[in-house]
């Protein structure tokens, strides 16, 4: 998690805080949306044990066309 609040500082401006908090309310925004298998794998990705390819193989590909 702590490189997608780097890049959303970087990329917005935003202080560390400002953006650990914006990265906080989109995950759980989309954990609450996501299937629950696909929400775990997303928790994995961020905790660095897995990648993309793990949630395109559980069907979030799917989800964006």
């Amino acid at each position: 998690m702590e490189e997608l609040v780097n890049v959303v500082s970087e990329k917005t401006g935003l202080s560390e805080e400002m953006s650990r908090q914006a990265v906080e309310v989109v995950l759980a925004y989309l954990k609450e949306k996501l299937p629950a298998p696909i929400a775990g794998q997303l928790d994995n990705l961020l905790e660095g044990g897995g990648d993309l390819g793990d949630l395109a193989q559980k069907g979030l590909g799917g989800l964006f066309g």
